[in-house]
């Protein structure tokens, strides 16, 4: 289940959990062992073998079988967490490679919600319901292991500014009454971010001072093409540029993925790419025509696939 981007909401009826910065993750429990899968259904549990006690937790608990959601995180030495540390876990998969990694780097997995338990499917189960079971579990197992349910509060502005305070990446609220609706995006997941940030698909550069003055970003539009976003040319240092060009340069193409004319100024000395990167960009406010505005690089987001990216 995804949640939309949008304003605090007022009144009661609602619960707030920090934003936690990390990777989307499902674990599926079964007789002791748990397996791990991201959003886009591959398996990841190799990747994270200090995460492979959590079955025989549950199991000694008696639960035989779960479906959990959750965010898998790297939290540094003041608690909070590093998307960038993660970045280095993330495709890691040589076993050798995992243990050094997870020895040095290790993650921890938030806890927030749950879809089955015992062989019961619960995602129409009220998200109170469903939060209560995972907070009588965390009282159980909590401490025990690299999981934890983080916890939950009913004063959203107080919850914000908590989160700006600990340099979390903000707030998501959900309507006490909302069921689990896999796959989908609904209003009755709210996610508020201190910064206007955005997921956008790389579809070429054009140089500038430096072999790559700015990227040219878009979204997935239904038929495959690109919807153009702007071009992102700040906060890309030297060590990005350098990485940036390593990863296009295999995916160099001969036309346009955008599905419209590029302006003219943006489109001058173009080279264009196969549209699989994704970025994060951070930016002052969409145009009325839908470009961005003070856009910035912020990081690659190698967890995110094209079809990730959404208009928001």
């Amino acid at each position: 289940m995804l949640a939309t981007a949008g304003g605090l909401p007022a009144g009661p009826g609602w619960a707030f959990e920090f934003k936690w910065d990390g990777v989307r993750a499902l674990a599926v429990v079964a007789a002791g062992k748990v397996r791990l899968y991201a959003r886009s259904g591959a398996e990841i549990t190799k990747a994270y073998p200090e995460l492979a006690g959590l079955g025989a937790a549950l199991a000694g608990l008696g639960v035989t079988d779960a479906v959990l959601d959750g965010e898998i995180v790297v939290l540094g030495e003041d608690g909070r967490p590093s998307f960038m540390a993660l970045a280095e876990r993330m495709h890691v998969r040589e076993s050798g490679r995992v243990r050094q990694r997870a020895a040095a780097i290790p993650v921890s997995y938030m806890i927030f919600d749950v879809l089955a338990a015992n062989g019961s499917d619960i995602c129409a189960v009220p998200y109170t319901q469903r939060r209560e079971w995972l907070e009588t579990l965390e009282g159980r197992i909590g401490g025990a292991g690299r999981w934890v349910v983080p916890p939950r509060f009913t004063d959203g502005r107080a919850t914000l500014e908590a989160a700006r305070d600990l340099s979390l990446e903000g707030v998501v609220a959900k309507r006490l009454t909302s069921t689990y609706r896999p796959g989908m995006r609904t209003r009755d997941w709210i996610k508020i971010k201190h910064d206007q940030t955005g997921e956008y698909v790389i579809g070429g550069w054009r140089p500038g001072r430096r072999e790559l003055g700015a990227l040219l970003v878009g979204t997935l539009r239904p038929d495959g093409l690109l919807r153009y976003r702007g071009r992102v040319g700040g906060g890309i240092t030297a060590a990005t540029e350098r990485d940036l060009l390593s990863r296009l340069g295999p995916l160099r193409a001969a036309g346009s993925p955008f599905g419209e004319a590029l302006p003219r100024e943006d489109a001058r000395g173009a080279h264009y790419a196969e549209p699989t990167l994704v970025v994060e960009v951070k930016y002052g406010q969409l145009t009325p025509d839908g470009r961005l505005r003070f856009p910035r690089f912020v990081r690659l987001r190698p967890d995110r696939s094209p079809e990730d990216t959404v208009d928001e």
